[in-house]
């Protein structure tokens, strides 16, 4: 099938399935399922694209395999919080801007399903490759286990600290959370170059890229850090700016010295 079919395939899928989510989150005036939609849409894109592609069998298995886990185990994360928590202060914070105009959340909805196609874009160049490369495919599961084993890790011993009834307002420098303000977004990057090894020798290597790449402006400039960031200074204040000055704010390293 053309390649060009399959993204409008995924894309009348995700569109459908962001509405769904849309009237979902309108009836409960929680967009936070949005979060949840997108991992089940970008993880099932592996496995649209692994049965509908040409390439080598073993690529195209190994990215179905990996990539619906990653997306399974990230929606399963999110959707806990979704159903237990109150909405996330993201979508709180634009609920109270756009005056809970339900246009403008369809819009950021539909936006997701875009968003969908766009992070598809390297499981397409897995898809495509007609090369099969042992060493390679072991680098990409070695990348995915350590990443995605590494952020479940961060994830338990955030929501472990939050748990704790001492720690409420309090900034979670436990693990993982010692070493950077935000290890989760960091191994969540370090995942999409999985992909990357499995798409070597594909001809369209380069469109695997564009996993890295915009994850990364993603999680550092646009929908990750600011707004996490932006509401952690909002509900935990000066306990969070000793946080930032002390403990790298995305790449892993030894924290600084404060006194506390």
């Amino acid at each position: 099938m053309n390649p060009w079919i399959q993204l409008a395939c995924l894309w009348a899928l995700a569109a459908l399935m962001m509405t769904l989510g849309w009237m979902w989150q309108r009836l409960r005036s929680n967009a936070g399922i949005v979060d949840v939609l997108w991992s089940c849409g970008v993880g099932g894109s592996a496995v649209l694209f692994a049965t509908l592609g040409d390439g080598a069998t073993w690529p195209r298995l190994t990215m179905a395999v990996l990539g619906s886990l990653w997306g399974m185990r990230l929606a399963a994360h999110l959707w806990k919080r979704v159903s237990d928590e109150p909405e996330d202060g993201r979508y709180h914070h634009l609920r109270e801007h756009w005056k809970g105009n339900q246009f403008y959340f369809f819009l950021f909805f539909q936006f997701q399903a875009f968003l969908i196609v766009l992070f598809s874009l390297p499981f397409l160049a897995v898809a495509h490759n007609a090369q099969t490369h042992g060493s390679w495919m072991l680098a990409a599961i070695v990348i995915w286990l350590i990443s995605v084993i590494g952020e479940s890790v961060a994830d338990r011993q955030l929501a472990t600290f939050r748990a704790g009834e001492l720690n409420r307002g309090m900034t979670c420098r436990a693990g993982l959370w010692r070493y950077s303000r935000h290890p989760n977004y960091f191994l969540e990057w370090i995942h999409w170059f999985a992909y990357v090894c499995l798409a070597v020798g594909s001809p369209r290597f380069w469109l695997v890229w564009s996993g890295p790449v915009v994850m990364y402006i993603f999680l550092r400039w646009i929908s990750g850090i600011p707004y996490t960031e932006t509401h952690a200074l909002r509900s935990r204040g000066d306990d969070y700016r000793d946080y930032q000055r002390t403990t790298p704010m995305l790449f892993p390293w030894f924290s600084k010295r404060t006194e506390r």
